[in-house]
C-alpha cells in the first residue's frame, strides 16, 4: 500500500514537472533589456554568448581576469550599438566576485542572468598533474561559480526570480583521461549545480547544468599542457578542430542560450557527448576498459620535465601550424583567444572555456 501510495505521488510529482516545463517552454521568455552577467566573457564560449545576447538587447556584464581582453571584447560587442559593460574580476576570490557584482547592480539596477562560464583546463598524465593543479580547477570551476551565486541569489530572490547558467563539461560526467583536474572539479560543479536547482526552484530561481562536448572556439590555445606537451597539444587541437569530433561554438552558444531561455533544466551540446553518456551508463564496464584503451594511445608521463605546464601558444608545432587546424586557427582569431602566448610568457594565469 504504501509502495503504491509512493508511486502514485512520484508518477503525479513528474507530470506536474512536465506540465510546468511545457508552460515554461511557451512563456517565450526575452532577454531583451535584460542584465546578463557572464563569467570568463572576455573571449571563446563566453564572448560568443554575450555577442548573441547583446543582438537580443540583452545588456551584457562581462567578467574575467585580464583587462586588456575585456577591452577589446567590449569593443568587438558594442561595435553594433549593444550595451556592455566590463569588470576585472578573478573568480577565485570571494570578495572580488561579492564586490565586483554589487557594482553591476549598482550600475544596473538588477542583475537578471548569471552564466558561470570562466575555466581553466590542464592536459596531461595524472602523474604530472599536482595538488596545485587540483586546487587551481577546483577554484576557477567549483568555488568560482559558488561564490557568484552566494553573492546574487539574494538579489534574484529579492526581485522575484532569475536565470542561473553553470557551464560544466562531458567532463564533469565522464572521467577523460588526462584531463583528470578538470574532470574532478566539473564533476563538483555539475553537482553544485543540480542540487542548486532543486533547492532554488521554490524561488523561480531557475538553474540549468550545461555539459558541453568539445567547440571549436580557439581555447587550445589558452589551455595548458604537461608531459609531452608538443604531442598533446596537437592531440587537443586535432580533436577539437575536426567535424567529427567538435561542434561550431556559435551552435553551442545559440543552444546554451535557449536553454536558458527555457529554464531548462540540463544541457549537453553535441551528440558525441550525449552518446558517451549513454554509453557509460549502460554498459560501465565496456566503456571503462575502452577508457583505459585509449589511456594507452595517449603520449604517456616524460619525467620531471614534464611537470612544467606550458599554454597551448608555448606548445605548438608544424603539425598544429599547418593548414590542417585553420578552423581552429580562425575561431581563435575571431574569439579573442589569440593573445594568450603574451599572459602565459609573463606567467598570468589565464582562462579557457569549459
Amino acid at each position: 500500500m504504501k509502495g503504491t501510495i509512493l508511486a502514485t505521488a512520484l508518477a503525479a510529482g513528474a507530470g506536474a514537472a512536465v506540465a510546468a516545463n511545457i508552460r515554461k517552454k511557451g512563456s517565450q521568455y526575452t532577454f531583451m533589456d535584460k542584465s546578463v552577467v557572464i563569467t570568463g566573457g572576455s573571449r571563446g564560449l563566453g564572448l560568443i554568448m554575450a555577442r548573441l545576447l547583446a543582438d537580443e538587447g540583452a545588456r551584457v556584464t562581462l567578467l574575467a581576469r585580464n583587462q586588456e581582453e575585456l577591452d577589446r571584447a567590449a569593443q568587438d560587442i558594442s561595435l553594433a550599438g549593444a550595451d556592455v559593460l566590463t569588470f576585472r574580476c578573478d573568480v577565485t576570490d570571494r570578495q572580488q566576485v561579492e564586490n565586483t557584482l554589487h557594482r553591476v547592480i549598482e550600475h544596473r539596477g538588477r542583475i537578471d542572468a548569471l552564466i558561470n562560464n570562466a575555466g581553466i583546463i590542464q592536459v596531461g598524465p595524472v602523474e604530472h598533474m599536482q595538488l596545485q593543479d587540483f586546487d587551481d580547477a577546483m577554484n576557477v570551476h567549483m568555488w568560482g561559480p559558488l561564490y557568484a551565486m552566494q553573492a546574487i541569489i539574494p538579489h534574484m530572490k529579492r526581485e522575484g526570480g532569475g536565470r542561473i547558467v553553470n557551464i560544466s563539461s562531458i567532463g564533469g560526467k565522464i572521467a577523460v583521461p588526462h584531463l583528470l583536474p578538470y574532470v574532478a572539479s566539473k564533476f563538483a560543479l555539475a553537482g553544485l549545480s543540480d542540487g542548486m536547482r532543486a533547492e532554488l526552484a521554490k524561488d523561480n530561481i531557475q538553474v540549468t547544468t550545461v555539459a558541453p562536448g568539445l567547440m571549436r572556439t580557439g581555447s587550445p590555445y589558452n589551455a595548458f599542457f604537461k608531459g609531452d606537451r608538443e604531442k598533446e597539444f596537437s592531440l587537443f587541437m586535432l580533436l577539437g578542430t575536426l567535424p567529427l569530433t567538435a561542434m561550431s561554438a556559435q551552435r553551442a552558444a545559440r543552444q546554451i542560450i535557449e536553454a536558458c531561455r527555457n529554464g531548462s533544466p540540463e544541457l549537453t551540446t553535441t551528440v558525441q557527448a550525449r552518446l558517451a553518456i549513454v554509453a557509460s551508463t549502460l554498459f560501465p564496464g565496456l566503456f571503462a576498459r575502452s577508457l583505459q584503451l585509449a589511456v594507452r594511445l595517449l603520449p604517456g608521463p616524460q619525467g620531471e620535465q614534464g611537470d612544467t605546464a606550458r599554454s597551448g601558444w608555448e606548445s605548438q608545432s608544424g603539425f598544429t601550424r599547418s593548414p590542417i587546424m585553420a578552423p581552429t586557427h580562425r575561431a581563435a582569431e575571431e574569439n579573442n583567444e589569440r593573445n594568450g602566448s603574451h599572459a602565459a610568457v609573463n606567467g598570468e594565469k589565464t582562462e579557457a572555456e569549459a
